[in-house]
């Protein structure tokens, strides 16, 4: 199926071939966990179990940093199954969250009354707090300390709706924001990066950003449906009565301008991502860092003036998402990435749309940025079209056989 969705994109082809020839390794190299301890171990099933996005880009991080991250990752993601189990009463749950950072330093403490998906999390969390003592002290003052502020920051949410395109900044700094501000605290700490890398919080905390953002605009639909409201009141009360009236069909008009609104808002952070990825010295920490970026980029472009979003679910394509991993390892890469999305954007944006001047004036600043260090370059126009139709037949013949052969293997347990 994969494969068939990228027929009109060549490159995506031969892409999800390569990666599953082996690719992925050039990304993800494969880790040994035979040298490790039994819980580090663990940790790192929980990682795999817990994370679709990040866990691969995780593992593929340089030495001693990659368990701080990992670690990091999982005592967030505790943190977040707190957050989201709405079975936990508020008189429980906000102590919870604002107490959490001083369980790391209790060997003993877990949870046990999760009704959440990630539950394993805090029914574990003795084998999470232990490698966490374990890491160098300097990852452990900076996992602790972005605990306990989004800990503190999430308790705060709980109890108010996101009002303000201003609070919705501060919800995503506090979810999100903190999570780019730690992990660059991290990479300086492990020396991998300069300290500037860790001190510019500002740049840090719009990694964050871009991200959440981009996730809020795209998981509307499934949001509403399960009673949850992330779109900023100020946003969407121009355009509605209500949130989830703009998941009617005779809305549609303004739906889509409440959603260009949001978008606009997600791409002014764009600038500072292109910066920040500028910084980065360290191979590990680039992909880590700049394959989630160039996905929320696709993501955001592909939900752009999109009535799919109040109507299913918007995803880029996996040939789409493979192409991007095993492109976005160098900076001029990166910058073509982004102004061909931009690009894409830019040619949709409507002549009525309420944001319009914004849009255009932020999508011209991020052409500025992008084309002015790299050329915007069909990536196979050097190909002729009788090449590529028998690549196309090869490849897809190849993936067939891959596949078959890959569900046997997974079903005779190797």
């Amino acid at each position: 199926m994969d494969i068939v969705k990228s027929l009109g994109h060549p490159e995506e082809i031969f892409n999800l071939f390569k990666f599953k020839m082996g690719g992925c390794r050039t990304v993800m190299p494969k880790l040994d966990y035979e040298s490790m301890s039994a819980s580090l171990r663990t940790c790192y099933l929980y990682l795999n179990q817990t994370s679709r996005s990040f866990a691969a880009v995780i593992q593929a991080l340089d030495g001693e940093l990659r368990h701080a991250v990992c670690i990091f990752y999982l005592v967030l993601r505790a943190l977040d199954t707190v957050e989201d189990d709405m079975t936990i009463p508020l008189e429980k749950k906000v102590p919870m969250l604002n107490d959490f950072h001083t369980y790391l330093y209790q060997a003993n403490w877990c949870f046990t009354e999760s009704h959440e998906k990630d539950r394993q999390v805090l029914e574990d969390f003795p084998t999470i707090s232990l490698e966490f003592r374990n890491l160098g002290q300097a990852y452990q003052d900076v996992i602790s300390d972005i605990c306990h502020r989004m800990g503190v920051g999430m308790a705060e949410f709980l109890e108010k709706k996101v009002g303000s395109m201003k609070e919705w900044d501060q919800y995503c700094h506090y979810v999100a924001g903190l999570v780019g501000i730690g992990l660059s605290q991290l990479f300086s700490a492990s020396q991998l990066e300069d300290p500037e890398v860790g001190k510019d919080t500002e740049l840090a905390n719009s990694m964050g950003l871009f991200l959440q953002k981009t996730n809020i605009i795209r998981d509307y639909l499934e949001d509403i449906q399960v009673a949850r409201a992330f779109w900023p009141q100020e946003a969407w009360s121009q355009f509605a009565c209500r949130l989830e009236d703009l998941a009617e069909p005779d809305q549609l008009t303004s739906a889509l301008s409440c959603l260009n609104l949001l978008v606009t808002d997600a791409l002014r952070h764009v600038p500072d991502v292109i910066t920040y990825l500028a910084r980065l010295r360290n191979q590990s920490v680039f992909n880590f860092c700049a394959i989630p970026q160039v996905m929320a980029i696709a993501t955001l472009s592909a939900c752009y003036n999109n009535p799919q979003v109040f109507q299913g679910v918007v995803k880029i394509r996996k040939g789409q998402a493979v192409t991007l991993m095993m492109q976005a390892t160098n900076m001029g890469a990166v910058q073509s990435i982004m102004a061909q999305y931009s690009q894409e954007m830019l040619q949709r944006v409507s002549l009525t749309d309420p944001s319009r001047d914004k849009t255009l004036f932020i999508l011209g600043v991020i052409q500025e940025r992008t084309l002015s260090q790299a050329t915007l370059a069909s990536r196979t126009a050097h190909l002729s079209p009788m090449y590529l139709s028998a690549a196309m037949i090869l490849a897809a013949l190849s993936w067939q056989y891959l596949s078959t052969t890959h569900t046997a293997h997974t079903h005779t347990g190797h």
